[in-house]
């Protein structure tokens, strides 16, 4: 099971973006914090386990085969009361 993360920046990313905000810094040293500031996110991230990558996997594929059968349900009405309305093209 994954583990719970808080999803706001730490108090040192805080820390940080006030001191650059206060400082006028170049263009050099903000990329530089924001390459830091990625970072540190980036530490953050947990990677799912094989069973929740394929639990999760499975969940996305039944919903896109559910949603792909609802359009094609409504495209199939769809052309039936066009067809009904506007009668068939005679060639």
């Amino acid at each position: 099971m994954a583990r719970t993360v808080i999803d706001e920046p730490s108090e040192e990313i805080v820390a940080n973006a006030r001191i650059a905000r206060e400082s006028k810094r170049g263009p050099f040293a903000r990329l530089t914090l924001f390459i830091k500031q990625v970072l540190a996110e980036l530490r953050k991230v947990v990677t799912p386990t094989r069973k929740e990558l394929l639990s999760y996997t499975g969940v996305v594929l039944v919903f896109v085969v559910i949603m792909m059968a609802l359009v094609s349900g409504l495209d199939w009405v769809f052309a039936l009361v066009v067809t009904y309305v506007f009668g068939t093209p005679t060639g």
